[in-house]
């Protein structure tokens, strides 16, 4: 039982380390950030705060992926299903908040049409 946790918590870093990564380099990034792939982030004179725009995207991301490890572990009492259902869970109603909350950001701090 222990070998199998370890390795499914390996499994698990391996997985969300890189959404953390991507809401530590959102943070911190210059530019406006983008949500969706393939799409292209907004420009600087679209949004009214570009930091604070990015802070809140960057801690999104880090949010949802520190939402995956404590689902993880509030989940190992109970056993490795009820921890696998917990991490779904998440993940769908994760990406669901946060496509809710990129679309609120979009509204607090894009600029509307008539400001450009």
């Amino acid at each position: 039982m222990m070998v199998e946790t370890i390795f499914f918590l390996i499994i698990l870093l391996i997985s969300i380390g890189p959404i953390i990564i991507i809401g530590i380099v959102q943070y911190r990034s210059k530019d406006p950030v983008g949500f969706w792939s393939g799409k292209e982030p907004p420009g600087k004179e679209q949004i009214t705060d570009v930091k604070a725009y990015n802070r809140r995207h960057g801690l999104m991301w880090i949010v949802y992926g520190m939402g995956f490890i404590l689902c993880f572990v509030c989940g190992l009492p109970f056993g490795g299903r009820i921890a696998a259902y917990l991490c779904m869970m998440e993940a769908i109603g994760g990406i669901l908040g946060m496509i809710a909350y990129h679309n609120k950001l979009n509204r607090m701090y894009g600029r509307k049409r008539e400001d450009m």
